[in-house]
């Protein structure tokens, strides 16, 4: 397939009206060689829904994934307790999410030292987390004020998961002061 020419317009002197005479032509509309597809039946009925269906659908997930924390009192199970982490279990060693949920558990009941513990960038992302949702939230609604939206630079999220890294590394090494984060 070859792309278009572009097809240069005359020069219009100055003083002069941008007007093509009769018997000049306007470059025609260059058109994508592949319009966008018809939208779906999901595509249709996602456009139908009302504004507060997709607030109230994550905030169901969000509800869902607390009460499985506050119900399943991850603090008193182990790595081999149902459900498994898979990775502890096979290797020993806590993967980057080991520690998530007794961390949200312990952030529901108030502990934060204790949450730090168990996963530290899970307490430090939280905070930004919900300030996300409910400013998604408010602005979806469009109720009568707005919140500013959290904007995240990519050189702040390149950083965080970095950090995360990092921590999912360091937690691993047998030695002071890193054992205070292997759980």
């Amino acid at each position: 397939m070859t792309s278009p020419v572009p097809v240069a317009l005359p020069a219009t002197p100055v003083g002069e009206a941008a007007v093509p005479h009769a018997s000049e032509q306007v470059p025609p509309y260059y058109h994508y060689a592949f319009p966008p597809p018809p939208k779906s039946r999901f595509q249709r009925l996602i456009d139908r829904l009302p504004a507060w269906a997709g607030p109230a659908g994550v905030g169901a997930l969000i509800g869902g994934g607390v009460a499985y924390t506050l119900l399943m009192k991850p603090t008193s199970a182990g790595a081999a307790d149902t459900p498994t982490c898979i990775v502890k279990l096979l290797t020993g060693f806590d993967c980057p999410g080991c520690g998530g949920t007794r961390a949200a558990w312990y952030m529901l009941h108030g502990d934060i030292p204790a949450a730090a513990h168990h996963h530290a960038p899970l307490v430090f992302a939280a905070p930004f987390l919900a300030y996300l949702y409910v400013s998604w939230t408010v602005n979806r609604l469009n109720l009568p004020f707005k919140l500013p939206q959290l904007r995240i630079s990519n050189g702040a999220m390149i950083g965080f998961l970095v950090a995360w890294l990092a921590f999912s590394v360091l937690r691993n090494l047998p030695w002071a002061p890193f054992t205070w984060f292997f759980v």
